[in-house]
């Protein structure tokens, strides 16, 4: 699955703006990047493996905070986005 990667994260794809990943969950989808480009789990993840509340992470447009968290399905052919969350005012 191609997933899109902030500018933030892309140093750690080699500047790719999208990168390829597989998983059934967000946690195996997650665990597969690190594989690929070590670095990025932690980035996304706190220390209890829960992702960082400045971190957003979609599956097809859907905010996986409301739905399983982690545990959300990654079906195939999922479109998969890291988003940083943004402040301001």
């Amino acid at each position: 699955m191609k997933v899109k990667i902030p500018t933030q994260l892309r140093t750690l794809t080699d500047g790719a703006a999208e990168t390829e990943a597989s998983g059934a969950t967000v946690a195996e989808l997650i665990e597969d990047l690190e594989a690929r480009h070590p670095g990025l789990r932690e980035r996304l993840l706190d220390d209890g493996g829960v992702l960082r509340r400045f971190v957003n992470v979609y599956v097809n447009d859907e905010d996986v905070r409301f739905q399983d968290g982690m545990s959300t399905p990654v079906p195939e052919g999922s479109s998969i986005s890291i988003i940083p969350a943004v402040a301001g005012g």
